[in-house]
């Protein structure tokens, strides 16, 4: 179920809500009541990949219930792999396949299995919650709320990466405790803000995108038709995912669920490691704390803190597609990391400005190879954004273009918003309101479009 379908608006999002305030004197039924919800939003894709999550969650569990009482780290261990193994089968068996054909000529036979969505973020939740066992930073949570930590259908498609500790305790409190209507009214906007930028920005943007990187597979693009693609992309994808984000965020705070940031304004970057502070913030921590530090990070010298730079951003580009493209974005970030971290050491800023310019163009031509498919087609667009093959054409959809940009840089994230800028008044209600209907009749006009995290 997608949450800017005019199902989930106007029908599931209204009755989970009503069912959950229903049940809420009741801790256990009320939380019941959001773990049959969350399967039902994550089963109406497919109701038989509903065991795959369910079963991750309940072989943790045991396991961490089985490490408690034995004390033995090869618990905990074993777990790991499960959900390695899990994640691994359904999303890289193929790849690795075609890599092995690929070095050796042999011809090998494909799994062809469909991937899962939200395997990629529901088994990175419970690797950490065994990460933080094995640390000593995490207890055996009873089985129903170690579930809904894991199921609650707002961060269990495409995030932001939850910890259990950041969740489970609110959980526990009553959904009608003060600052009730506070977190209704905010959670409508920030829902609706996200609403906002899919349908409007997001969708509109991926018309002219698609087809434009589809004829960069065939044949070269003009200059500016390689600047649309590429500006074109770099603002959907942004506003897709912290759309995805910004409706997550406000579905969950109608449960009384605060989810953690995931996107503060990464395009006002002045350098590639302030990008990563403020790009997909819940990933970033996540490898941060469970690749980086325990690689070394930089506590070893300059060789060790290169290598696990350079080690978490390959598997960071990895874990973003099964596909040498994705690495190789991953790395050029990591290189970016390393030659932002060497300079910066030289304690010569650049101005702002300067700093600025040189970040968006290093993370446009990432985006390249995050988009393109394959290496050739990559190779092309570079040379057409370089004017090597000339500087024909010009730039299209200038209008949605400037608009995607200034909301890209400019419109305050979820979290900035609920901190510092929303305060109950009829005005931001009633326009809020006005935006919500204008997005559900937009939507009415044909089938939604899935986010590109959606089967992730």
């Amino acid at each position: 179920m997608l949450f800017q379908s005019q199902l989930y608006v106007l029908l599931f999002l209204p009755v989970a809500v009503l069912l959950y305030y229903a049940s809420a004197p009741f801790l256990a039924l009320r939380q019941w009541v959001l773990i049959g919800a969350s399967l039902i939003f994550y089963g109406w894709w497919d109701a038989r990949f509903v065991v795959l999550p369910v079963a991750q969650i309940a072989a943790t569990w045991i396991i961490a219930l089985a490490h408690e009482r034995s004390g033995r780290n090869a618990f905990l261990i074993t777990g790991i792999v499960i959900n390695l193994a899990s994640l691994g089968t359904f999303k890289y068996l193929d790849f690795v396949l075609l890599s092995i054909e690929s070095a050796s000529g042999i011809a090998l036979p494909r799994a062809h299995l469909v991937l899962p969505i939200g395997i990629s973020f529901f088994s990175f939740q419970l690797i950490s919650y065994l990460v933080d066992r094995m640390r000593g930073n995490a207890p055996i949570y009873p089985f129903r709320a170690f579930a809904l930590f894991v199921l609650l259908y707002p961060h269990l498609i495409a995030g932001p990466i939850v910890r259990h500790n950041e969740l489970i305790p609110q959980l526990a409190l009553d959904p009608r405790r003060d600052g009730l209507g506070e977190r209704l009214g905010t959670g409508l906007v920030i829902f609706t803000m996200g609403f906002a930028k899919k349908v409007l920005l997001a969708d509109q943007l991926a018309q002219f995108v698609d087809p434009l990187f589809e004829k960069a597979t065939s044949h070269a693009l003009d200059f500016g038709e390689a600047w649309t693609a590429v500006l074109g992309f770099s603002f959907q994808l942004l506003l897709d995912f912290s759309a995805y984000t910004e409706m997550a965020i406000g579905s969950a705070l109608l449960f009384g669920v605060l989810l953690p940031e995931n996107f503060r304004r990464p395009y006002l970057a002045t350098d590639i490691r302030e990008f990563w502070r403020r790009w997909h913030i819940s990933l970033s921590k996540f490898l941060r704390d469970y690749l980086y530090i325990p690689l070394g990070g930089s506590r070893y010298g300059a060789a060790r803190y290169v290598l696990a730079t350079l080690v978490t951003m390959g598997l960071c580009g990895l874990w973003h597609g099964a596909g040498w493209m994705f690495v190789a974005w991953g790395l050029w970030h990591g290189l970016g990391l390393v030659g932002c971290h060497a300079w910066q050491r030289l304690g010569r800023p650049l101005p702002a400005l300067a700093g600025w310019g040189i970040t968006m163009l290093f993370v446009l031509v990432g985006w390249v190879m995050f988009r393109a498919g394959d290496f050739a087609t990559a190779g092309s667009m570079m040379v057409s954004l370089s004017g090597l093959a000339g500087i024909a054409g010009a730039l299209q959809e200038k209008p949605l273009v400037l608009a995607a940009a200034f909301v890209s840089m400019l419109a305050p994230s979820a979290h900035e918003l609920r901190d510092h800028m929303l305060t109950p008044r009829p005005a931001y209600a009633m326009v809020a309101a006005l935006l919500a209907i204008f997005c559900v009749l937009e939507v009415g006009r044909g089938a939604p479009v899935n986010f590109i995290y959606f089967q992730f």
